[in-house]
């Protein structure tokens, strides 16, 4: 396995930095370690250097294929490779696997409670057919996930340096004279650590992400579009935002943006259609083939008899969009009827006779022609009552503006002389 014989060296060190002889026990490796991790956390004051020193000891004693190794052949044949390696484990990751997370509060960046991440927001244009009939689609994005070369690390021996720009704080002060015995202190993100409070030697960045701790990585989610879902409903995948050394991943949410439709509108779980009607179809009955959101062909047609008014509403049941998570409950399918007038001068006189005869009777009074003669003649013009409104609106504008500038100056009052 190995091209030669290694050295045999001390094998009693890591059971003198945690104080137990050679025969402990795994509980009593466990005990030993944890009674003095938490007296040399840096945290609570202790030394750091001490505190490396027992994660190292712990972390090989506690494999038994490691302390195998040790034991024959001392820490050189762990260094040289054997055992898969030497100690790679932040201490402060190995502390955390007893405390599960933050200790005391202190302010070790590695040695505190990771942070809540981000949520990222994405939004994905869905059709009214997809919220009626269901349907699954593809997002694509990027994201960054911890390296996986160095495990978020950042460096190849997994180890980083306090930045002694600004002492391990992440934030430097500088401070300026602004006037005669007057200082301004500010402060801002170290530019040496960006803030992290660590770094790491050229040497020992990892070659894959060079030290940054993340990498990015394309991603593609099946998201899954359920019938009857609203317009602005969120789709959340927990945990699988942005990644960050020492925080816990947030979500990524994908929000609906409904596309308006060309024939339908949506209200709640209620859908609506306009439809044109000819004077005769209003009058006379009609029929007509409306398609609907899932393909379907539904017969539209009045009732025998049955005359249809401008602006009237027809509703037709369980024809609306489908309740979501209830997808067998639907709302109504509402049909507004416009209808279409002849345009003046296509009815003969001899037409306008036949219609009276099948028509309500007139409800004004028929003039004689002694009346008529009585009457002013007028002429009535087509007009749009919006632009119409408009245009008085402006006029009143202009006339009050006008009598601003008609109004007479009030007279000067002037001081009588002595």
């Amino acid at each position: 396995m190995f091209g030669r014989a290694p050295r045999r060296s001390d094998s009693t060190k890591y059971y003198e930095i945690l104080g137990v002889p050679k025969s402990a026990t795994q509980d009593e490796l466990k005990k030993a370690y944890k009674k003095a991790a938490i007296k040399n956390h840096p945290d609570k004051g202790g030394d750091p250097e001490k505190f490396k020193e027992l994660a190292q000891a712990y972390e090989v004693l506690s494999d038994p294929d490691k302390r195998e190794i040790y034991d024959q052949y001392g820490e050189e044949a762990l260094k040289e490779g054997m055992g898969g390696g030497g100690p790679s484990h932040s201490p402060f990751d190995i502390f955390e696997s007893f405390f599960g997370g933050g200790f005391g509060g202190g302010g070790s960046s590695r040695g505190r409670r990771k942070k809540q991440g981000e949520d990222v927001m994405h939004t994905l244009k869905v059709s009214l057919e997809d919220l009626y009939n269901g349907t699954s689609k593809k997002f694509s994005l990027s994201r960054d996930i911890l390296c996986p070369k160095c495990k978020g690390k950042g460096s190849k021996s997994g180890a980083t340096g306090r930045c002694y720009g600004c002492q391990g704080t992440g934030m430097k002060v500088t401070t300026r004279q602004i006037g005669l015995g007057m200082i301004q202190q500010m402060q801002h993100i170290c530019p040496e650590c960006r803030g992290s409070g660590e770094v790491i030697s050229e040497r020992d960045k990892c070659p894959q992400c060079k030290g940054q701790k993340v990498t990015q990585e394309k991603k593609v989610l099946d998201v899954s579009v359920e019938k009857g879902m609203q317009h602005g409903q969120k789709i959340v995948f927990e945990g699988q935002a942005d990644e960050a050394p020492d925080t816990v991943t947030g979500d990524i949410v994908i929000v609906l943006q409904l596309k308006e439709h060309p024939k339908f509108k949506r209200k709640f779980d209620d859908l609506y259609v306009e439809h044109n009607l000819s004077l005769t179809e209003a009058l006379c009955g009609f029929q007509f083939a409306l398609t609907h959101l899932d393909g379907r062909q539904l017969l539209i047609k009045s009732n025998p008899g049955e005359v249809i008014k401008p602006g009237q509403y027809k509703a037709i049941n369980d024809e609306g969009m489908p309740h979501h998570q209830r997808p067998f409950i639907k709302g109504r399918l509402y049909i507004h009827f416009n209808v279409d007038f002849p345009e003046s001068g296509i009815l003969s006189p001899q037409q306008c006779r036949t219609l009276e005869t099948v028509l309500p009777a007139r409800t004004s009074k028929h003039l004689t022609d002694m009346e008529v003669d009585d009457c002013e003649e007028t002429t009535m013009h087509d007009v749009n009552m919006e632009d119409e409104m408009r245009r008085k609106r402006q006029q009143q504008y202009q006339e009050a503006y006008d009598e601003d500038d008609d109004e007479p100056s009030m007279p000067r009052v002037q001081c009588a002389q002595q």
